[in-house]
């Protein structure tokens, strides 16, 4: 299923509920603020990798069960021209562009779909305290388009798990930021300072624009 459908389902449930004078359930909260304001927001706190194991994350799963896993689904929605899907979710005709360094593609293997907040840098930041369940659940993300994107993959190799404070796309950091941001607000994770001083700093020099996340839980 399409990512950005199932986000804007999701938010059209929420508008719903509200409609109907019940109150809204934690995981449908919405907060719509300036790009500034989302990142003054962001909490800060010390970062915790004790523990920590990739495995701990399970992820590229088939939720829907098309054949198509996360991986997949997420190229599939972010095509510049729309892949034919073949036997076993194959992908041929389609092309892709990675906003991080500006570069098309059209063979899949020359993309990797980045965890916009590293798995490490989550765990890192609260998922640590998560159950195993939202841990996939965020490893997964289709619900917010921001949460995984399409990049040339020694791009995203060179990030690893780095936040901000250390690693910038050499492209639109504008869009990095916010996206940035939101992954961290939608899913109530924490900021050191070091990353806090470089998200301000950074969206100092961005357009000052409305930003809207809805919480996963």
């Amino acid at each position: 299923m399409n990512r950005t459908l199932r986000w804007a389902g999701g938010l059209l449930a929420a508008v719903t509920v509200a409609s109907l004078g019940f109150t809204a359930p934690a995981q449908a909260a919405t907060v719509s603020v300036p790009l500034r304001t989302l990142v003054a927001d962001l909490p800060v706190a010390t970062e915790n990798r004790t523990g920590y194991s990739r495995d701990l994350f399970p992820h590229w799963t088939d939720a829907d069960g098309d054949g198509c896993n996360t991986r997949y689904e997420v190229l599939i929605a972010e095509a510049t021209t729309r892949p034919s899907v073949g036997s076993g979710c194959q992908l041929s005709g389609g092309r892709w562009y990675s906003y991080y360094d500006g570069a098309y593609w059209t063979n899949p293997s020359d993309l990797d779909i980045d965890h916009m907040v590293a798995l490490a840098e989550a765990w890192d930041s609260g998922a640590r305290n998560w159950t195993t369940s939202r841990r996939q659940s965020f490893a997964n993300d289709l619900g917010d388009v921001r949460s995984l994107v399409a990049v040339t993959d020694n791009v995203n190799q060179s990030k690893g798990d780095q936040d901000p404070a250390s690693w910038m796309p050499t492209r639109d950091r504008c869009r990095y930021v916010t996206e940035w941001a939101a992954v961290k607000t939608r899913w109530r994770l924490t900021v050191d300072t070091a990353e806090k001083n470089a998200l301000t700093s950074h969206a100092a020099s961005c357009s000052n624009t409305l930003v809207t996340v809805t919480h996963a839980f």
